[in-house]
């Protein structure tokens, strides 16, 4: 792995003081958010981390090399740069071998943080089940990545354009444990609520870290969904956000656009349809769930 990773100073000093760390993608930055909102967020984020007692690893790829931990450049780099490839597990051979630019998605970053040795990441929400799945198998990478590695991911739920049902069963049947942080039901992303009820609801970052220690000293390989739910002041409206995710989704329908590029599109244009409301709210739950992060990571340390 040392041919392939390379570590920011920060990064490496908190490993060899065995700190907590805190893993973060940066499908956000490069894909997720408009300039300059989306570098100000991950600098945000960073800080945040930083000042609840752990170190952020903000992962990606730069000129071929698994980047853990970026600097001031490098997140200027993935904000401003439209040479920046969408990394998920397929993408990752190929974006190294061929010395490019890559933004991890959620999947890749569990890879990088598991090849890495860091056990928490903060990000937004997952990928999932697309909504009409059953016609396009359009199945997000992130479950199957889930089911594999051994990464804790704090997330508010799955993205709301999804179809969380499905979603919710895809993990199950994988053996996926979704946990809500002090709630009882899936945050929607946006919206602190949905129909759909989590496995097992824990009120506290050393309980979270208590089920995280058992399950893989148990030998039980694979992830954990941590769903934390957008803060109050925050949130959108179930039925507000859900009407406007369905013009969306009409749209990307009738436009033809499939595969990796059907997330992006949607949050652009939910963004565009709430007047920027949308970006307000991801923002906000990005910053809460690395605090969360930030408390599991020194917790199980």
């Amino acid at each position: 792995m040392n041919d392939f990773l390379v570590f920011s100073e920060e990064v490496a000093q908190a490993k060899a003081e065995k700190k907590p760390i805190v893993a973060l993608e940066s499908t956000i930055i490069s894909h997720g958010m408009p300039y300059p909102e989306n570098v100000q967020t991950a600098k945000d984020v960073e800080r945040i981390i930083r000042d609840r007692g752990a170190v952020p690893a903000t992962i990606a790829i730069i000129d071929g090399k698994i980047k853990i931990g970026l600097t001031d450049d490098e997140l200027e780099l993935l904000g401003t740069s439209r040479d920046v490839e969408k990394v998920s597990r397929r993408d990752l051979p190929y974006v190294v071998a061929m010395k490019k630019h890559g933004a991890t998605t959620v999947a890749g970053t569990m890879i990088c943080a598991e090849m890495a040795g860091i056990r928490v990441f903060a990000t937004g929400g997952i990928g999932g089940v697309h909504r009409g799945a059953e016609r396009t198998m359009d199945i997000s990478a992130d479950l199957q990545e889930l089911a594999r590695t051994n990464v804790a991911v704090v997330c508010a739920g799955a993205k709301s354009i999804l179809d969380l049902g499905l979603t919710l069963e895809y993990l199950e049947t994988h053996g996926v444990p979704v946990i809500g942080y002090q709630t009882d039901v899936l945050p929607a992303f946006y919206s602190r609520t949905s129909p759909f009820r989590v496995g097992y609801r824990l009120d506290s970052a050393k309980e979270i870290a208590q089920f995280l220690e058992t399950k893989w000293k148990l030998g039980l390989n694979g992830g954990v969904v941590i769903a934390n739910p957008v803060p109050k002041e925050d949130e959108l409206e179930e039925s507000y956000i859900n009407a406007i995710i369905e013009q969306a989704l009409k749209e990307a329908e009738k436009q033809h656009i499939t595969g990796k590029s059907v997330t992006p599109f949607l949050l652009d244009r939910v963004k565009t349809l709430t007047g920027g409301k949308s970006l307000q709210a991801n923002i906000a739950l990005v910053k809460n769930n690395a605090a969360l992060a930030a408390d599991l990571a020194r917790e199980l340390s």
